[in-house]
């Protein structure tokens, strides 16, 4: 008989500890009695966790990096921009402390001729010339006039009228000119007899816009006639009387009803009127080119012209420009320097002729001819231009001034060659250049707000701590004696 109550198995033994558990034992005991350490009471005070105990995350960084690079390009460009500036600002500086050698002497006066870029306003051209121009005119002591124009053709219409009053004044004198703002001012300075200034003058033209604008003027008021064309006839229909009563009769309605609209369009003409600017409206010009070759020298043109300088002025609108603008700000420091060493060249009064292309070079442009080295001035700025300046004038739509108006932009530039002999380009001397190259600009000139508030609480603590040095002579203890 089988046994009813079998033997239970054996349990199995423990396993033998060995160095591996007897470790894990030994660092799970040690980490039981570590405590960390307390955090800077300062943070709590402040209410901050304290620094970072890790580095941030990948997505931070990317923005941490992206943000710093942009802003370190930006304030570097800005302060090499700063440089630039300020070293031809100090290149031309000497020129404000030359001696005067008559007191009554009108001062050397230069012209700066700015016009709104095509598409865009007149507070652009004024804002770069604020920004790049301005502080090397300042610095150097000179005097400067502005033409300005906000439409297509006023600089123009100025530089050909300026011309024209002086033409007039030489070779007209018995003819009494109009009492305007210059002329009075002329009138008084010759009957006071002040001197005018012995030298030459200068034209600083900014913008390939307005360097078009400032050849055709030059052209029109040295080859242009000094009176204006005239004004064309508009011949006026008589009306037909009624041909019978019972035709009026008839219309007698017809009339009135005519009447009335009469009087709507004739109360509505003021409100138009008003609407419209009371800008005055811009003369035509005297001349075309095509009048060049067939008009004859006035006998006051002067062997040689004021000198010019056309000054760069980049502008480009668009979204398709946005990365072209993006690189152009970010290099900013080379624009100040070339616009710097151009102003700094008018300002110096050293020119030279406008130099024609070779021959070989030409010939090789068949395609646009530009012989002269006025037409190559800034031509590469006609690439930014809106597409609006190149599109033909539609016939249906535009009124009459649209239509007569000259399309000076997107003309080709026509030059005489006898006009263009006596053009001089500003050229600034490679001595003045090394000179200027040697200037060092001071940090603490062109640093930025927060870098001068840094160095300024730093230099008054110094201050403080120091203390204030003694002055007057050191005799020492006269007690003692």
């Amino acid at each position: 008989m089988a046994d009813s109550n079998p033997t239970p198995p054996e349990a199995p033994k423990a396993p033998t500890p060995t160095a591996a558990t007897t470790t894990t034992t030994t660092a799970t005991s040690a980490a039981e009695g570590y405590k960390a350490a307390k955090p800077n009471p300062v943070w709590q005070m402040m209410g901050l966790r304290g620094p970072p105990k890790r580095l941030p995350s990948r997505n931070w960084l990317i923005f941490l990096s992206l943000t710093g690079a942009i802003s370190s390009a930006i304030i570097y460009d800005k302060r090499e921009k700063k440089r630039a500036t300020a070293r031809w600002a100090a290149a031309v500086s000497p020129l404000a402390s030359e001696p005067v050698t008559d007191p009554s002497q009108l001062p050397r006066k230069l012209t700066v001729i700015l016009a709104s870029p095509p598409g865009d306003g007149l507070r652009v051209a004024q804002d770069h010339f604020i920004e790049y121009v301005k502080p090397i005119l300042a610095a150097s002591g000179l005097d400067w006039e502005f033409v300005q124009g906000r439409q297509q053709g006023d600089v123009r219409a100025a530089v050909a009228e300026k011309i024209r009053r002086r033409r007039s004044r030489e070779e007209r004198p018995e003819v009494e000119l109009l009492p305007t703002e210059e002329n009075i001012r002329d009138a008084i300075r010759a009957k006071n007899n002040t001197p005018e200034f012995e030298g030459p003058g200068g034209d600083i033209v900014i913008g390939r816009h307005a360097w078009k604008e400032y050849i055709r003027g030059l052209h029109e008021g040295w080859l242009g006639p000094l009176d204006p064309p005239p004004k064309p006839e508009v011949f006026s229909t008589p009306e037909q009387p009624a041909a019978s009563e019972a035709t009026s009769d008839s219309t007698a309605t017809e009339t009135e009803g005519g009447a009335v609209e009469a009087e709507k369009k004739e109360e509505e003409k003021p409100k138009e009127e008003e609407k419209k600017s009371d800008r005055p409206r811009q003369p035509v010009p005297y001349n075309t080119t095509a009048d060049y070759s067939a008009s004859h020298l006035p006998p006051t043109l002067p062997a040689e012209f004021s000198p010019s300088e056309p000054v760069q002025f980049p502008h480009l609108l668009g979204f398709a420009g946005t990365f072209t603008r993006m690189g152009r700000f970010f290099n900013r420091r080379q624009l100040a320097d070339d616009v710097g060493r151009q102003v700094a060249a008018a300002c110096f009064a050293h020119a030279r002729e406008y130099r024609d292309a070779e021959p070989e070079t030409a010939a090789d442009d068949s395609s646009a001819p530009t012989p002269y080295e006025q037409q190559r001035a800034l031509v590469h700025e006609e690439r930014d231009w809106v597409k609006s300046v190149w599109k033909p004038v539609d016939e249906t739509t535009a009124d009459e001034e649209e239509k007569t108006k000259e399309r000076i932009w997107a003309s080709p530039m026509v030059i005489d060659p006898r006009i263009a002999q006596r053009m001089r380009r500003f050229e600034i001397r490679a001595e003045d250049e090394e000179r200027a190259k040697g200037i060092v600009i001071p940090e603490t000139q062109i640093e930025g707000w927060i870098k001068g508030t840094l160095r300024s609480l730093g230099t008054w603590g110094w201050s403080v701590v120091k203390g204030e040095e003694r002055k007057g002579p050191n005799v020492g203890n006269i007690d003692d004696e």
